[in-house]
């Protein structure tokens, strides 16, 4: 008996229903840094975007499709003539490109939102994967919500889908609704229902409104998958999508346990997280699984006793094998370029020459101000590099005047398209004037939808993360920066959501439909 485990496909959606999560929105050169690391990685399938549903998703698969060759280049498309056109044109340049197309399959899907009879629907799923084929060999078939749908109902049309020349069939987990046992019994049902299952790779698509994302994605394996589909840092709609880095590391930990392998360089699963977290200005949550600033740490007395004897007395995978580093590099200001250098690169980022003399410049100033620079703090501190993007304003000053029970005052300075330009606000309080003098500089009709500030570090010189939320027509971005003045990054997060929002002006989005 052969000892030799299947390879199970990691299909990456960050770009597509990761950029769905509101306000994570992408540039077209953000979308392009992503998709170079996912490829660095290993990742299989690159699902680039939904070409029908903007001239920006088109332009992002057909771009990443000229840059790209190792990984298989997708583009989503509902069952219907134009979108299966418009995914075939932009996957043209393709070294080799993915055509995924989807309908609904369940009765809530099928009467509210579709409005067709299930002998419509059938006949959808043909006639769009005939039309897939048209465009590329490489065909994948969603029955969105098939959770919630008639098991018959979903063995009927998968058969058809594969007679019509589909080679993956994608069981998503529309709504997270399943629970594990019930869903990795729901792949073994159709490998023994379905005749002609032997033809195609079964695929799983699982969301975590339950919080069971990943779960769900290890049941599906155990019932037969052999394709999961997920993000990174488990953005997506909602609750988020199945974590690249969750089901990725449960592979390679519980070998013992799992019957596959997936070839991913883990090593680079915190490069890739810090990257997607900077360019989406979504922070990644302390306790976050594998890639969360606290995944590796420890405070408890019994556990540092344990990690000083043997560190798998407490750690079930190595720092290490993410990307992390068991060294301390001690950051102050008597460090030197070459010392900062090394620290970014253990921290896994990577910086041009003219990014690197600023954010060098920029830690030498805060090492002035802090007794200790953490590699949170460095982290922070040069996001704003990673994010390539069309930033026609940047912040330059502001001069508040405080008066005790009156309204604040403050004077807000900016530069846009190379020239100057201030304007005074008032407000209830220092930030209110601050976003009121901006916007009496840049006048677009965004309503705030949050603002949050923590802390980057501990102590009393710790930096404030600030993160502002804009929307506007329906149409929501968010912005991020970080520094020791609170109003500074206040200002700063402010006009980088601002940013956002007016490149988005260029590109009107249509529609935003997923499996």
């Amino acid at each position: 008996m052969s000892s030799k485990k299947d390879q199970v496909i990691i299909f990456d959606t960050t770009l597509r229903d990761g950029e769905q999560s509101p306000g994570a929105s992408m540039s077209l050169n953000g979308k392009i840094q992503i998709a170079e690391v996912l490829e660095k990685m290993g990742v299989d399938v690159i699902e680039a975007g939904f070409a029908m549903a903007s001239a920006g998703d088109f332009e992002a698969v057909h771009e990443i499709s000229k840059l790209i060759r190792n990984s298989v280049i997708c583009s989503l498309a509902r069952a219907k003539d134009a979108d299966i056109e418009q995914a075939g044109e932009a996957l043209k340049p393709a070294a080799r490109g993915r055509i995924h197309t989807f309908i609904s399959t369940s009765p809530i899907h099928m009467q509210h939102q579709l409005n067709m009879a299930e002998d419509d629907v059938f006949a959808a799923v043909k006639s769009s994967v005939s039309k897939a084929r048209q465009y590329t060999d490489d065909v994948e078939w969603s029955c969105m919500d098939a959770s919630r749908s008639d098991f018959d109902f979903v063995c009927k049309c998968i058969e058809a889908a594969i007679a019509s020349g589909a080679t993956t069939i994608n069981i998503p987990d529309t709504v997270g609704y399943a629970l594990p046992s019930e869903f990795g019994a729901f792949f073994k049902r159709i490998k023994n229902n379905v005749p002609n299952i032997d033809k195609a790779i079964l695929s799983a698509h699982c969301h975590n409104d339950l919080g069971l994302a990943t779960a769900n994605a290890l049941a599906a394996i155990e019932g037969g998958a052999r394709q999961i589909e997920c993000t990174i840092n488990g953005i997506g709609e909602r609750a988020g999508n199945t974590a690249l880095e969750e089901v990725v590391m449960a592979i390679k930990t519980r070998s013992d346990m799992m019957q596959v392998d997936a070839a991913i360089k883990t090593e680079m699963i915190m490069k890739a997280s810090r990257l997607v977290s900077s360019i989406i200005s979504f922070p990644v949550q302390p306790n976050k699984a594998i890639v969360g600033a606290n995944a590796f740490a420890h405070e408890s007395g019994i556990h540092q006793d344990g990690m000083l004897k043997n560190a798998s007395t407490y750690e079930i995978m190595t720092p290490e094998s993410v990307g992390l580093t068991k060294s301390e590099l001690v950051m102050g200001k008597h460090s030197g370029r070459h010392a900062f250098k090394e620290k970014l690169k253990d921290l896994g980022f990577d910086l041009g020459d003219n990014a690197f003399e600023v954010a060098f410049q920029q830690f030498k100033d805060l090492a002035d101000k802090k007794q200790n620079v953490f590699d949170e703090d460095i982290a922070a501190l040069i996001s704003d590099h990673l994010v390539v993007s069309d930033n026609s304003i940047t912040f330059k000053a502001l001069d508040l005047q405080w008066c005790v029970g009156k309204k604040q005052s403050v004077v807000v300075t900016i530069e846009e398209d190379g020239k100057d330009q201030s304007a005074e606000g008032h407000g209830d309080g220092p930030v209110d004037a601050i976003f009121t003098a901006i916007r009496a500089l840049v006048p677009v009709e965004a309503s705030l939808k949050s603002y949050n500030v923590n802390a980057v570090t501990s102590g009393k010189d710790a930096q404030a993360g600030v993160f502002v939320r804009l929307e506007k027509d329906g149409r929501t971005t968010s912005g991020h920066s970080s520094d020791t003045d609170t109003l500074v990054a206040s200002a700063k997060a402010y006009i980088n959501a601002l940013n956002k929002l007016l490149n988005q002006e260029k590109i009107k989005l249509t529609m935003s439909v997923q499996p």
